[in-house]
């Protein structure tokens, strides 16, 4: 499923990957769709089965997290907000949502070098302009988990590294610290438990909101494999890239179709988006069980 268009709610927003629908003043229907967006492009073909993936994931996370820091579920059955023909369109898809007003950064945490990280540091020993140590290889655990937030962009922009001073200077620095240190909390108390269940988080990316009393409330998807990277502990090895459970296996056929990531995006054959898919299930098997 693509999209989702229901009728007896307003939609407010479309995303990459989520619709948003208006319940209330305090309340939205958030929809997990099974569009997969690469390099800032929403692929033509949908990868299926995968918002009810992300949703079943996301809602695991949340509920392992909800100690560390709130949430933005309300606890509402998404039965009790559609009507009764529109429910088997969203129900293993979609959740009832808090109200937020969202932080208007992406707060990345990186616990591991790879990527585009790996390529910064190979030409200037950095990562997101933070130093590191000399002599790491590709796939390293670094020595402690780095904040490297960035820019929020619209559907179809780019997303844009910067600073924690920049970052600091569109949020408020109070607003940043809180942020960072909560998003390497998240991720230390995430990682632990996905070690022990046979998966590696490379790194991974969170977004908040503040809610009616200003408190910071983690939103939209929690540790899926949309917005992390998740590699097999069995068979990690420092200076190679591991096999993953997440996107990049599409992206690695994107990147080797020679297209130049600019939309439209190419057609993804059936076999890569049904194998994709079947690593986001191994992924939501392996955490939740």
């Amino acid at each position: 499923m693509s999209g989702t268009t229901l009728t007896s709610l307003k939609k407010i927003y479309s995303g990459k990957v989520r619709d948003l629908y208006e319940i209330d003043e305090k309340r939205m229907l958030m929809v997990a769709s099974d569009r997969l967006s690469a390099f800032d492009v929403i692929l033509p073909e949908p990868i299926p089965g995968k918002g009810e993936i992300l949703t079943a994931i996301s809602n695991f996370w949340f509920d392992h997290l909800k100690e560390v820091v709130p949430n933005h579920l309300t606890g509402d059955r998404v039965a009790s907000v559609v009507t009764t023909e529109e429910l088997p369109l969203v129900e293993k898809r979609a959740v009832v949502a808090k109200r937020l007003t969202p932080v208007p950064v992406e707060a990345i945490v990186r616990g591991y070098l790879a990527g585009s990280g790996w390529k910064e540091y190979c030409r200037a020993g950095s990562v997101c302009g933070i130093a590191l140590p000399a002599g790491l290889k590709e796939s390293s655990r670094l020595p402690e988990p780095v904040f490297t937030p960035s820019t929020k962009a619209a559907v179809g922009d780019h997303d844009e590294n910067i600073s924690f001073d920049e970052c600091a200077s569109r949020i408020g620095r109070e607003l940043a610290e809180q942020v960072r240190d909560t998003a390497i909390r998240l991720y230390r108390t995430a990682s632990d438990y996905a070690l022990s269940r046979g998966i590696i988080i490379c790194d991974t990316k969170f977004e908040f909101g503040l809610d009616e009393h200003g408190v910071l409330t983690l939103m939209d998807e929690a540790l899926t494999p949309d917005s992390s990277r998740f590699w097999p502990a069995d068979s990690y090895r420092e200076g190679t890239t591991p096999p993953s459970f997440d996107k990049q296996f599409v992206r690695d056929w994107l990147e080797a179709s020679g297209w130049d990531k600019r939309p439209p995006a190419p057609s993804v054959p059936a076999e890569v988006r049904q194998k994709t898919a079947d690593k986001y299930r191994e992924a939501l098997t392996r955490l939740a069980g």
